[in-house]
């Protein structure tokens, strides 16, 4: 789990202005530092899978905030894509 520490660097090194914490390029932010943390968990715990269901379920939200972030704001997407190292 994320600090609020945590999430509000992420939004600010993300976000359109210094407040937002809600737009879409925040949240798939948040949402990726989250699965990178999930994902080490479960390679040191593979039989844990009440975990394993909440990783695919952020997985899921992310990629429907990158399909609403690429049709809406393709510009923006792409410079996050870039920052975060996320696959096209």
């Amino acid at each position: 789990m994320l600090t609020k520490r945590v999430k509000s660097k992420i939004a600010k090194e993300t976000g359109n202005h210094e407040s937002d914490t809600g737009s879409a390029g925040v949240q798939i932010a948040v949402l990726s530092r989250q699965i990178d943390e999930l994902a080490a968990h479960l390679k040191k715990n593979p039989k844990d899978n009440h975990s394993r269901r909440g990783l695919l379920k952020m997985v899921s939200k992310r990629r429907k905030f990158t399909a609403y972030m690429k049709k809406n704001e393709p510009a923006s997407y792409d410079k996050l894509a870039k920052k975060l190292d996320l696959k096209r």
